[in-house]
């Protein structure tokens, strides 16, 4: 295992800076997870962690030691890839070991550690089989398992579930999270997911443009978003923005001017009831989920989603209530779009 250190990590194509001169320290046996929407910057990073980019500029240290100019090999760490990169011909057990063949531990050993590594990933009945035979979650699992074998300091994994239906998804974001906390490497995962950010992290790192937003723990950055964007991308659905003022007499939506006022459809609730954030408006669109309703409403020239209790659908077109708890309102500068804290 090994700790991983950014420091003024930067990627240039040209003349075009894509990564800025990012900073980041990963923890010894910490789970990461970039995110962020196409095009942000967040594969080219993990990418110049594997050595599979060259970096322009600063700094990057995997447990302690400065890699900027070792190969991949060098590195001791293993990637796993969107398209899972296996090797059709291959049986699963030749798969597996693929990364072995050219190491100088015996036969016996490399018996091992494949069998235990299939074993861990629930491939053991069939490491006979050909890819073409596996469905979509198994060959991922294949492919886990080829990085697995080589007992590497740390995993990337860039994107690796985006190819699997829902159903697949969610079973594999469990299994990896198990898998880290059966082995403890350090692992840093890319995403353009903000649930699989959440679920999955020790650590969310959101990116845009080629720069680090804000770092912490899933909940942290839920609760205390650093701005509009990254309020936006964290928490499904998103986060509801009017424009709005503060004033002594309270908040003033749809007024325009200073300030945006942000509410999570979860905290804005459609019914009887009292709250300090009131708001009234015509439904535009229901969607019942079940154990709950999620209510499309238009108010002050915005659309907003409030949620309800499953048995309650409004009608399309009528009119609706929507109150929110003290404290469930966030506020940003309407300008640099930067949080002023909660209200």
């Amino acid at each position: 295992m090994a700790n991983i250190e950014l420091q003024g990590l930067v990627k240039r194509y040209g003349k075009l800076d894509v990564v800025h001169g990012i900073d980041l320290s990963i923890a010894d046996g910490e789970f990461v997870v970039f995110v962020g929407p196409s095009g942000c910057g967040k594969s080219t990073t993990l990418r110049m962690i594997a050595g599979l980019e060259d970096i322009s500029g600063g700094t990057l240290r995997i447990g302690g030691e400065v890699v900027n100019e070792r190969e991949p090999k060098q590195r001791n760490i293993a990637m796993v890839f969107q398209n899972y990169a296996i090797y059709p011909h291959m049986t699963v057990r030749q798969n597996i070991g693929f990364g072995l063949y050219t190491s100088k531990i015996s036969q016996a050993e490399k018996d091992r550690r494949i069998d235990e590594t299939a074993q861990i990933l629930g491939l053991a009945d069939y490491l006979s089989r050909r890819p073409a035979a596996l469905s979509g979650g198994q060959r991922q699992r294949v492919a886990i398992g080829r990085a697995m074998v080589r007992n590497p300091s740390a995993f990337l994994f860039d994107e690796p579930l985006s190819n699997l239906d829902a159903q697949l998804r969610t079973q594999m974001r469990i299994e990896i999270k198990r898998l880290h906390q059966r082995l403890g490497t350090t692992i840093v995962y890319v995403t353009h997911d903000q649930i699989e950010a959440m679920t999955m992290a020790d650590r969310i790192v959101v990116m845009k443009d080629g720069h680090i937003l804000q770092a912490g723990t899933p909940m942290d950055i839920y609760e205390n978003p650093a701005d509009v964007f990254t309020a936006r991308f964290i928490g499904s659905p998103s986060m509801n923005l009017l424009a709005g003022n503060r004033s002594a007499d309270g908040l003033q939506i749809g007024k325009g001017g200073e300030h945006l006022v942000g509410i999570r459809p979860h905290d804005l609730v459609i019914g009887e009831g009292s709250g300090a954030f009131l708001l009234t408006g015509v439904v535009s669109a229901v969607e019942p989920l079940g154990s709950e309703t999620l209510v499309h409403f238009e108010t002050a020239g915005t659309s907003v989603i409030a949620t309800a209790p499953g048995k309650m659908i409004p009608a399309v077109g009528s009119t609706v209530s929507a109150h929110a708890a003290p404290g469930a309102l966030y506020l940003f500068d309407a300008k640099t779009e930067k949080a002023l804290g909660r209200q």
